[in-house]
């Protein structure tokens, strides 16, 4: 039995692709899923299942959202084993002792080689990236709010989907995690 994490991007934000939380872990259920707990309002899934290739879960879940909700999202699954490597390994922990200006993107691929090597921030901008393979880790020195760096920049700059989530949340999907484990 494998621990999994599916983070739906840009669901119930600025009402846009709603989708009631319970529809969300009914939705999981049938899906042949077990143990399933979602995460405040913004598409965060815990669960467990038999299925071993994450990528096959991220499909199925991304078929149903479309053909049972009506929502046609990418969905990034990541292993509990992996979100706990990511909550226990941010290189900006010791940056900022606000982690409310922490956030990890999570990638639906990872980003060919060229594209990663040209990752920047906008000019003058105070931001700093790290990209670890499929996750890209951010400092927000001043907030995420009203910075340049938003999802859409990233994803222009890499050519891949993302979801971002805040270092809060991250630690929070950790915890579930673990404690399916």
């Amino acid at each position: 039995m494998s621990t999994y994490i599916a983070l739906l991007r840009a669901v119930n934000v600025a009402g846009q692709s709603r989708i009631a939380m319970a529809d969300l872990r009914t939705l999981v259920i049938a899906a042949g899923h077990g143990e399933v707990a979602t995460y405040l309002q913004s598409g965060n899934v815990v669960f467990t299942s038999d299925l071993t290739d994450a990528e096959a879960v991220a499909a199925g879940l991304r078929q149903r959202l479309a053909a049972e909700l009506g929502v046609d999202t990418a969905v990034m699954v990541r292993t509990g084993t992996e979100i706990t490597g990511i909550a226990a390994h941010n290189p900006f922990l010791d940056r900022q002792s606000d982690h409310a200006k922490l956030h990890v993107a999570f990638l639906a691929a990872e980003p060919d080689a060229r594209r990663a090597a040209q990752l920047r921030v906008p000019a003058g901008a105070p931001e700093e990236l790290h990209l670890d393979g499929r996750q890209l880790y951010l400092h927000y020195p001043h907030g995420a709010g009203r910075s340049k760096v938003t999802a859409a920049y990233l994803e222009k700059q890499l050519g891949v989907r993302l979801t971002a989530r805040n270092w809060k949340t991250v630690t929070a999907l950790a915890g579930l995690a673990q404690q399916r484990s």
